[in-house]
This record gives C-alpha cells, sequence and structure tokens, in this order.
C-alpha cells in the first residue's frame, strides 16, 4: 500500500528526518501577546525564550481546527491509498479529537492518539513511516500504531522551573525549595498524562548523567532500534555528557538529535532536555 504519513508540529522531530521519510506536518498554533503563529514556521523557540527573557508572560499553544484537518487530510486522501494522522495525545490537546472529527470525511484517513508528546510522539511518527513500507492494510497499520503506544518511554529533565511556575504546573513554594536544594525533576509521560518521577540533585551535568543511567542501565526490555535525544538551548558541555551517557548505558543503533519546538518551549523554557525510546 501507499500511505501517507502526517503529524502534528508537536512531534519535534528534525527537519532532515521529516524529509528523509516525507511527513506531513500540521503546525499548531502559538500565541504570543495575542496574536497568533504558525509552530516553527512564523516563531521559533528562540523567539519565546527572547521573548519572556524581556519579561513578556508566557506563550500559549492552541489546536487547529476540525476545518483545518479536513483540508490537510484532502491533501493526501486522493492521490494515497490511505492516511495515517499522529496527533499529539488527547490528554495535552483538543487536536486529536478535531482530527477524529475532521477524519469522519475520509474513507481511508485514520487518525492514531500517540498518548505522548514531543519526540514521544515523533518516534512513534518514525515506525508509522517503517511499518507503512510493508502494510497490509491502513487498519492493520494503525492497530500496530496503537499497541505501540503503550511501549514509548518518554520522559525530561528541566533545568529550571521559573516557566512550569508561570504556566502554574508547579507552585513558586516547591520551586523555590527545589532551587534551594539544587534538585532536578523527571517530568514523565505515563498512560498518557504527565507526572513526576524522580528527584535529581546537584548540577544539571551530574543531574542528566544519573537519569539517563536510571533510565537505561541494564535493561534487557528496550528496542535498541533508536533513541531521540530532546533538548532545549542546552548549557555547554551538557550534549557531550548527554551523548556519552547514552552510548555507555543504551547501545541504540541510532542515536538522534532533535531540538524541541515551541510546544515544549512554552511549557518548560531553555534547558531542557530529555530521551524518548522505545521497549520491545
Amino acid at each position: 500500500m501507499n500511505i501517507k504519513i502526517l503529524s502534528d508540529s508537536t512531534c519535534d522531530l528534525p527537519k532532515e528526518l521529516v524529509e528523509r521519510f516525507d511527513i506531513g506536518i500540521v503546525p499548531l498554533f502559538v500565541i504570543k501577546n495575542e496574536e497568533e503563529f504558525l509552530d516553527c514556521v512564523s516563531i521559533y523557540p528562540k523567539d519565546i525564550f527572547a521573548h519572556v527573557a524581556a519579561g513578556g508572560n508566557l506563550c500559549s499553544t492552541a489546536a487547529r481546527s476540525v476545518g483545518t484537518y479536513q483540508e490537510e487530510f484532502a491533501k493526501y486522501a486522493d492521490k494515497y491509498d490511505g492516511v495515517i494522522h499522529i496527533n499529539i495525545g488527547a490528554e495535552f490537546s483538543s487536536s486529536h479529537q478535531n482530527a477524529c472529527l475532521a477524519a469522519t470525511e475520509f474513507d481511508n484517513v485514520r487518525v492514531v492518539d500517540s498518548r505522548n508528546l514531543s519526540t514521544g510522539q515523533g518516534l512513534l511518527v518514525l515506525k508509522a513511516a517503517e511499518l507503512a513500507k510493508t502494510a497490509a492494510s491502513l487498519d492493520e497499520l494503525k492497530d500496530r500504531l496503537d499497541a505501540l503506544t503503550e511501549k514509548v518511554e518518554a520522559s525530561f529533565i528541566p533545568n529550571q522551573l521559573n516557566y512550569l511556575v508561570k504556566g502554574g504546573r508547579c507552585s513558586s513554594a516547591a520551586a523555590l525549595g527545589a532551587n534551594l536544594l539544587k534538585l532536578k525533576p523527571c517530568i514523565e509521560v505515563r498512560d498518557g498524562k504527565m507526572s513526576v518521577g524522580k528527584k535529581y540533585r546537584g548540577d544539571f551535568v551530574k543531574c542528566l548523567t544519573a537519569y539517563i543511567k536510571d533510565r537505561l542501565d541494564g535493561r534487557e526490555d528496550l528496542d535498541t532500534d533508536s533513541i531521540i535525544v530532546t533538548y532545549t538551548q542546552l548549557p555547554e558541555g551538557c550534549m557531550e555528557a548527554v551523548l556519552e551517557a547514552v552510548n555507555t548505558y543504551g547501545h541504540f543503533r541510532t542515536v538522534y538529535l532533535a531540538e524541541a519546538g515551541c510546544t515544549v518551549s512554552c511549557h518548560c523554557g531553555p534547558s531542557t532536555m530529555g530521551i524518548m525510546f522505545a521497549r520491545k
């Protein structure tokens, strides 16, 4: 079958991978000073960070309309045997609901709830592009992707909590205590929702190394085909330490690097890093 893979910009896949696997991207809205921009089209993470650093309010994100998804699906529905669209998790955005409503107008469009975000979603998009080459049917591919959502592990560590505080996702008191104790919380995606996992203490590089060791070391259940290291404006020296830890504890065949787009940047700010991979 000839199947087109689509996703929202929240998948955070770098342009090189999007082009290599011919993935269609629907950019979400980013709201800055009540003005709408398109994620990584007319606004970029560096613009968000500069705006907040200059004293501006946090930017926010918004889903695209049912009509927009209908227009996107219509571009490919007649040219391909089928279309698979993979959304950011339904618990994080109304994008999935809107895409599902739009898909009812097409017999050959299926929508997958990634139950994840950022490159946790992106990892599923890459798997979809791979599996589409040999899929016997559109529904078979969707079923395989639905099953894979439970196997993706996504987590990240922010170096600072001020964006989470401003966005109401962390109290000022909790952030003050974390800063005084030099604590860095690990934010995990579990069952389609975000939760706080282990807290690491010390400088950021030390915390990142310990975090990667905890996630990867000694595990025999990992799909070692690929891992995605996702980040926003890391301090100097961080990436080298991260890649050394990933290669020491993970033994993945391919390590992709992805700079997070506007959704993660809006909510977590600069100096955030995470690893996304799947279990067997």
